[in-house]
């Protein structure tokens, strides 16, 4: 498949490129990277450690920013924004999820997959995150704590608050990582229903084969670059 990015994608990567600075010298950790992602499509990012895939979706979810390059995301041209255009920007495209749960330890579940609508004022952020922990099989856990789900049912409660405010854009960083692997085939199966059910674009980096081949296309990174690009490749780790 063409990674070259199009005017329909959603998802634009231009000669990207992304270096940090350390006490030994600058990093250089995306090297010209072209990718462009269509609507509604799935990819699975692959690579070994340190080749690239977290920064790579980080800059996606325009929480780093690019050294050079073209970035644009769901009709959005991430260069120039200032933080809270960025923050704008997240909270109307982009929903995401990390291998940690990052939710509020004094707020039930209800009330973190609410969150999201919450800060943009819905009145209606309650009941659309009622709708969404059904969705991923929690609609008996609405008032339990952080503290009184297993790891699987935290990391259903981030899918569902990634997935409230509909975004157009799911960036998931190593959702099942932290989980047993029993655990995280009911997380994935949640993920990829909530995906169906709303088209939403879906970016999932991740070192578990069998979750990348579940993608209708996966991309190779290594050395921050793209080394593979195809809709019909199996991940090896």
């Amino acid at each position: 498949m063409d990674s070259n990015p199009t005017p329909r994608a959603a998802i634009e990567i231009a000669d990207l490129h992304l270096t940090l600075t350390s006490d030994a010298g600058p990093v250089h950790v995306l090297r010209g990277i072209d990718l462009g992602i269509g609507k509604g499509e799935t990819v699975g990012v692959v690579g070994p450690s340190g080749s690239g895939k977290t920064s790579l979706l980080m800059v996606m979810a325009g929480l780093e920013a690019a050294t050079s390059g073209r970035v644009a995301i769901a009709g959005n041209d991430l260069t120039g924004l200032d933080e809270d255009a960025l923050a704008r920007f997240r909270r109307d495209h982009v929903g995401i999820v990390f291998q940690g749960f990052h939710l509020v330890p004094t707020m039930t579940a209800l009330e973190n997959a609410a969150l999201p609508l919450e800060f943009a004022g819905r009145g209606d952020a309650l009941e659309m995150a009622r709708e969404q922990l059904h969705l991923v099989g929690l609609g008996d856990r609405l008032g339990h704590y952080p503290g009184q789900l297993s790891g699987g049912e935290q990391q259903r409660v981030a899918l569902a608050r990634a997935f409230v405010t509909e975004p157009s854009i799911l960036l998931a960083d190593e959702p099942t990582g932290s989980l047993d692997q029993a655990t995280g085939e009911t997380v994935m199966a949640a993920l990829f229903d909530l995906q169906a059910r709303s088209g939403t674009t879906l970016v999932l980096v991740t070192h578990a084969p069998d979750l990348a081949n579940r993608c209708g296309r996966i991309v190779r990174i290594a050395d921050g670059c793209v080394a593979a690009d195809d809709a019909r490749a199996a991940a090896d780790d």
